[in-house]
């Protein structure tokens, strides 16, 4: 009887030959990863800036902490710091159940076709640049023509410049984020949703439990883990207020009350060439944002076992 002979089995490939087998995959990864690099890895390493004074001939001097003195110090940081943190936390605890509601608002269409209509109307205002919103929104807040303040006059109320108001400038920021991302953001909840079983609801109709049970006992629950991980993020992200937004929202008339760490490293360091200073304040809140980012997710991990990572 003869032996059935054995063929050894191919040796696992190497890493180099993985890699040459794939190179198309990898070659369509490089813009991604210069962009990384160049935009997100280098800047950290160029942050040692902070700590010296810079110079365009010559090498840098090393100074340590003389720009960080020099920045608090600086009067109007102080006045920065609280005007980023209020509207950050307006952003953030304003806007946050936001798209969570709208998400469950869209789970509850019966209409598949309305529902679609809907969802890409939402999206589209993220694709859009702030300086098109800003200017959206400028048509809309006019005093003399916008939407807002016909309906007011027509009711007989006086018509006010929301836009050159610091009792209403901040609102403005707040309801023109809130059209931009709520559509766009509630996508994570969506595909939450969609993840859960239909087995789920099944059982749940067989008990006899309505459509308010179901959201409250069957959805909410799973969107648990999506909604704790972008609130830690969100809290991480406390420092920035939007530079963007607020470059396009402001003037002169409400410069002082919307001016944030963004827009004093903006103006520092590319109008003004203090490009030290700049970055000292670019690293103070960088630097706050992780340790925010850090606690939130330890005390997150403590109190629920559910963490962002």
């Amino acid at each position: 009887m003869s032996r059935m002979r054995t063929v050894p089995a191919d040796p696992k490939p190497s890493k180099l030959k993985q890699i040459r087998a794939d190179k198309i995959l990898y070659l369509m990864l490089l813009p991604a990863i210069a962009f990384y690099a160049l935009f997100h890895i280098w800047p950290i390493y160029e942050m040692k800036l902070a700590f010296y004074d810079y110079r365009i001939i010559g090498d840098d001097v090393f100074v340590g902490f003389k720009h960080f003195k020099e920045l608090f110090n600086t009067p109007i940081f102080t006045q920065v710091i609280v005007n980023t943190l209020v509207i950050s936390a307006m952003k953030m605890f304003l806007l946050f159940p936001l798209p969570i509601l709208f998400a469950l608002a869209l789970n509850e269409f019966m209409n598949s076709g309305f529902r679609k209509t809907v969802q890409v109307v939402s999206y589209l205002p993220h694709f859009l640049s702030w300086v098109v919103i800003a200017g959206v929104w400028y048509e809309f807040l006019s005093p003399s023509t916008g939407a807002i303040n016909q309906i007011l006059t027509f009711f007989g109320f006086q018509a006010h410049d929301f836009l050159t108001e610091k009792s209403s400038i901040r609102w403005v920021l707040v309801a023109s984020e809130a059209w931009r991302s709520m559509g766009w953001d509630s996508i994570i909840y969506l595909a939450a949703i969609i993840g859960i079983s239909p087995t789920l609801y099944e059982a749940a109709r067989v008990d006899g439990a309505g459509r308010w049970h179901i959201m409250t006992r069957i959805v909410l629950p799973h969107l648990f883990i999506p909604m704790v991980t972008i609130f830690i993020l969100n809290i991480g992200f406390i420092m920035n207020a939007g530079l963007d937004q607020i470059l396009n929202f402001t003037n002169d008339s409400v410069a002082s009350h919307i001016d944030i760490i963004d827009t004093f490293v903006y103006r520092m360091g590319l109008l003004n060439g203090q490009y030290s200073l700049a970055t000292a304040a670019n690293l103070f809140k960088s630097v706050i944002g992780v340790i925010l980012v850090l606690s939130t997710h330890f005390l997150s991990k403590k109190m629920t076992g559910k963490g962002a990572w």
